[in-house]
């Protein structure tokens, strides 16, 4: 498979560091992480102009029918820049699961005004005590004529308080061996609660309360109980943009360090002439260069529908770039003395936000566990 980027990828991608380096500085994101929207309506806008938000959509919705690899592109840039809108939440997961398995009137309602940054999405899954099982689903779907009533608890929704659409699973009367359905449930809905707080890496998240949400046959995503495998995908995808944001949050931290011990004297000289500290920073590009090999593999496997190759892909992508960016961070922070933990450092931030990377659907530990899982029932 050829890696190199296309022209039009080449293209992109310079628009794209050209503006997150002249209009997406460390203070302007400090200002929109204090502002508290987690969004700042004309970078989303700009991004919208660009192409970005509608360039992994089907071209027939207004997108451009970009692919992983074209997400991985994007997501390698954001994570340089500590990008905190919802992209995440919006385009990749949002975008690919109606994609995926939504209706056409759902596909024709919401994925042009993706494209156009009107609207977000959220995915609101994972409830307490689920950890990182997808399968753990306690949400309780209940028929009502041809409705359906949901209640139910979803905890740590990235981005749910400026989602139009929430996009909720559940299982009828709650029981965790009835299949799971997947639901479009408007962020304005009756019954609808969100309490929302900030990560520490300064994304905005919530707990989802459902209290008897009405909602209808139309809104339900893909077949009756046969939502789990489209979960699975979209996770994946998920996972596999994770990791390119670590990529690029992993060179950017290496460059800042770079820059830091080339400037901090001791002795009488820059720290950075010591052999040790070489050895260090060297030892950080190589963990930087093993974690995108990785994310490459995640990116190139994340849009297959072999489930077991794209799962064991993306899991032993997420477990290594997971090692790899608590290393590099730790070492930054270490060769940055005090100073690494400091809020006014850049360095401190790109730390943050690996730290977050790695938890958010599964640390390392929970994937090489996964892997192991998959290698025993194949052996």
């Amino acid at each position: 498979m050829n890696f190199n980027l296309t022209e039009e990828q080449h293209m992109l991608q310079d628009s794209l560091r050209r503006f997150l380096a002249n209009e997406y500085g460390f203070d302007k994101r400090r200002d929109i992480v204090a502002g508290g929207q987690g969004v700042d309506k004309a970078t989303w806008n700009a991004f919208a102009e660009m192409g970005l938000l509608g360039y992994t959509l089907p071209e027939e919705y207004d997108g451009l029918g970009g692919n992983g690899l074209d997400t991985m592109l994007v997501m390698e840039n954001f994570g340089r820049a500590l990008v905190v809108e919802p992209y995440l939440s919006t385009v990749v997961l949002g975008g690919s699961i109606i994609s995926e398995a939504g209706s056409d009137e759902q596909k024709q309602r919401i994925l042009p005004k993706i494209a156009t940054g009107e609207e977000f999405l959220a995915f609101a899954h994972y409830e307490p005590s689920g950890r990182h099982n997808l399968d753990y689903v306690r949400t309780e779907i209940q028929t009502h004529g041809d409705d359906y009533i949901l209640n139910g608890r979803k905890t740590a929704v990235f981005d749910a308080a400026g989602a139009h659409y929430l996009i909720v699973s559940g299982r009828r009367k709650g029981r965790p061996t009835e299949p799971v359905s997947l639901f479009l449930v408007n962020h304005d809905s009756s019954g609808v609660e969100i309490e929302e707080y900030t990560t520490h890496d300064g994304h905005r998240v919530a707990d989802v309360i459902l209290d008897s949400v009405m909602v209808s046959d139309d809104d339900r995503i893909g077949g009756r109980g046969q939502a789990m495998p489209i979960i699975e995908k979209g996770v994946d995808r998920a996972i596999a943009a994770l990791c390119a944001e670590a990529v690029g949050a992993m060179e950017a931290l290496n460059e800042t360090t770079r820059e830091y011990v080339q400037t901090r004297q001791q002795f009488g000289m820059p720290i950075g002439k010591f052999q040790v500290i070489q050895h260090k920073l060297a030892d950080m590009f190589i963990a930087t260069e093993q974690a995108r090999s990785m994310a490459i593999l995640a990116a190139s496997e994340s849009d297959s529908d072999d489930r077991d190759q794209r799962r064991r892909a993306v899991s032993m992508a997420k477990a290594l770039v997971g090692q790899s960016a608590r290393f590099v961070g730790q070492t930054a922070v270490q060769l940055h003395g005090g100073m690494g933990v400091t809020d006014e450092m850049f360095a401190a931030h790109l730390f943050k936000r690996l730290t977050l990377i790695n938890l958010q659907f599964g640390d390392a530990d929970y994937h090489l566990g996964q892997v192991s899982d998959g290698m025993l029932k194949s052996a």
